[in-house]
């Protein structure tokens, strides 16, 4: 029998073999993380780090996990340097992730600010065209919807179903953030909310595409289009949108992780919360 199973980003502090038992401190079964530093560099894990994380995930039993490409993506740049770069990237880490056993890879897209919104777009089908072809790894990527800040790509469910739609490759899905999309104008707090929601999903991208939740409370109102990451219940979400969407039969075999910044929540909590929602 499937259910949703719940984690967080953890840190790498120390070396990416300590994420997860860094997970399991904190009560989860699945782990978000990032393989290098999100500013930039290269991974820098060994052969024998490798073999630790996985040792660790076994003994740690944690069920999942992904990464997150860096902050600095983005396929629709006017500098080639950017935007090659960023395909570059996005490639590494999912031959990186296939070599970890993560799940999935998820990425933002970019910025249109260089181009007008049709030229952006065929920019980012043809970058994740370019990452995708001849890739054999088992991590399948993930498209992270945005909230529509800047020009920021993907903040619609149609933008993104007409990615996916060009796309080549089959190996590509959806990770949805419930503090973007309620930025974007998708509301989740009550069920009725969330199955419009679900629906104008399956209509423009298909629900087969929604692999993995990223559930963040937002700190901003319906359609503000701001990006600010509030903990689950101390947002304008509120709890009973992740009540909604955690008592879902149509989500109930996709996972979540909570991103919300360190500082200001207790992830054990948390995570609890989620699991007594089931």
């Amino acid at each position: 029998m499937f259910y949703m199973l719940f984690g967080a980003h953890v840190s790498t502090s120390g070396g990416i073999e300590n994420a997860p038992e860094n997970a399991h401190e904190i009560g989860a079964a699945v782990f978000q993380f990032f393989d290098r530093s999100p500013r930039g560099g290269k991974p820098t894990y060994t052969d024998k780090s490798v073999a630790e994380f996985k040792a660790n995930m076994a003994k740690y039993k944690i069920q999942e996990c992904y990464i997150h490409t860096p902050y600095y993506i983005n396929l629709a740049s006017a500098e080639n340097r950017i935007r090659f770069g960023s395909i570059g990237v996005i490639r590494e880490e999912l031959e990186s992730a296939s070599r970890l056993g993560a799940k999935y890879v998820m990425t933002h897209l970019g910025s249109a600010k260089d181009f007008t919104d049709k030229e952006a777009l065929a920019l980012v089908v043809d970058g994740i065209n370019k990452i995708l072809d001849g890739y054999n790894g088992a991590t399948e990527l993930l498209i992270e919807n945005s909230a529509g800040a800047g020009q920021i790509i993907g903040d619609t469910f149609e933008e993104i179903g007409f990615i996916l739609k060009k796309i080549k490759s089959k190996s590509a899905g959806v990770c949805l953030d419930t503090c973007h999309a309620f930025a974007s104008g998708y509301d989740f707090r009550t069920k009725k909310a969330l199955d419009e929601t679900l629906k104008q999903f399956d209509k423009h991208i298909g629900l087969d595409k929604l692999k993995l939740f990223h559930l963040n409370d937002s700190k901003t109102e319906l359609g503000s289009h701001r990006d600010r990451h509030a903990d689950i219940g101390f947002g304008f979400l509120k709890e009973q949108a992740f009540a909604a969407i955690a008592g879902n039969p149509a989500l109930k075999n996709i996972n979540a992780v909570l991103e919300t910044p360190e500082e200001e929540l207790n992830y054990e909590k948390t995570i609890n919360f989620l699991k007594n929602l089931l």
